[in-house]
């Protein structure tokens, strides 16, 4: 009697909890682009964190393109939300002064009259869309209060970003002494994409301002193969320089491929260099874009961990959501599971029981993990005979 009395009141141990090994990598090799023949070139799909290059990789002029760095560190440090004007800037008879002397010197300027009033957002669209490079200037003294304090932000936040073959020395790109790589560049637009403003502004292919009247997108390709900006540049020592970005929607997810092509010129066939980087972005957008791939990480109710108890049959722990990666081959997202090793009992259908995490660069998802079934505790006759 003493026997059955102790055996009863002994605890069952806790049940145990494994999990599964967990493969999710996009199948195939890394896919073979239509990369451009000179320059440099990469390419990455949003979200995903994963680039693909092409050419050297070394630091070179990057023209107007800088201006995507220019307007990000404006809307940093002057948020706008998206449709929203945001605050007045008053153009001075210096800024006036300025824009004369870029016109002079064969820049690409917008026409400013002294005491005309520009929005931020009318500014920012001054600098995108024509690509004003007198505008970086009256953008980089209402910020930071001079040029070279706001191409010290510049050069700030390029850093912060890990974006070492970045340097800034003005905020329109006119200077050859600015240059970047394609990857950092493509590092770069992947970011300031992510500002709803900034996509907006990017998105538009003309705009009607105060005393410059209607300017009109430089960027060509917008609304062509799914490009939905980014920013186009130009200059004898940086040749055609062009980031975009290009939106396809496949298996019912819309990827954004990013990219950046640097250093194109004019041949006999391209007669411009900006027709000739046009010309290779388009053939790199509509290979890349043929090869996407939507490949299921987790799936809502897959196993991806077993609970035990030698009281019991096994339950297994299944994912709550699931979550599909849409990239180019080669991709391999990291997959972890953390689940306790030992649970006590009884444990009930679809508790929460820890969580899967899905990484790639840039992104991070978590999804719950449910139990799949009850697990009941150690009845009274196991615990006799069986402890």
């Amino acid at each position: 009697m003493a026997y059955v009395s102790v055996q009863g009141a002994r605890p069952a141990p806790a049940a145990t909890i494994s999990a599964f090994v967990l493969n999710g990598a996009l199948p195939g090799p890394s896919p073979s682009l239509s990369w451009p023949s000179g320059g440099e070139a990469a390419l990455g799909v949003e979200g995903m964190g994963n680039l693909y290059t092409h050419g050297p990789q070394t630091s070179t002029p990057i023209a107007s393109i800088a201006k995507v760095m220019t307007a990000f560190v404006v809307l940093r440090d002057r948020p706008l939300a998206p449709g929203a004007p945001g605050p007045e800037i008053t153009i001075t008879p210096a800024e006036v002064t300025i824009y004369h002397r870029d016109k002079a010197s064969g820049q690409s300027v917008v026409r400013v009259h002294a005491g005309e009033q520009l929005s931020e957002r009318q500014a920012l669209e001054g600098l995108l869309l024509p690509s004003g490079n007198n505008v970086a200037t009256i953008l980089a003294i209402w910020v930071s209060g001079s040029v070279a304090a706001f191409v010290n932000e510049m050069n700030a936040t390029a850093r912060s970003f890990g974006l070492s073959h970045t340097h800034y020395t003005d905020a329109s790109g006119v200077s050859p002494s600015t240059v970047s790589t394609a990857a950092d560049q493509v590092r770069l637009a992947m970011a300031a994409m992510e500002l709803p403003a900034f996509r907006q502004l990017v998105d538009k292919p003309q705009v009607a301002l105060p005393a410059a009247g209607l300017q009109y997108n430089v960027n060509a390709l917008l609304g062509t193969d799914g490009i939905i900006g980014v920013k186009t540049g130009f200059t004898p020592e940086a040749g055609g320089c062009f980031v975009f970005a290009a939106q396809k929607v496949f298996s019912g997810h819309v990827a954004t491929v990013v990219g950046a092509i640097l250093r194109q010129r004019a041949t006999a066939i391209q007669p411009s260099a900006l027709e000739a980087v046009f010309s290779a972005t388009t053939s790199l957008v509509t290979s890349a874009q043929s090869r996407l791939e939507a490949v299921p990480i987790l799936r809502s109710g897959k196993p991806v961990g077993v609970v035990r108890a030698p009281w019991s049959s096994p339950i297994s722990v299944d994912a709550s959501t699931s979550v599909t990666l849409v990239g180019l081959p080669g991709l391999r997202p990291e997959i972890n599971v953390f689940i306790p090793r030992r649970i006590a009992t009884p444990i009930f259908t679809h508790r929460e029981l820890g969580v899967a995490v899905v990484t790639v660069p840039g992104r991070r998802v978590r999804v719950p993990l449910i139990v799949a079934g009850k697990l009941p505790g150690a009845s009274f006759l196991w615990r006799l005979f069986d402890v």
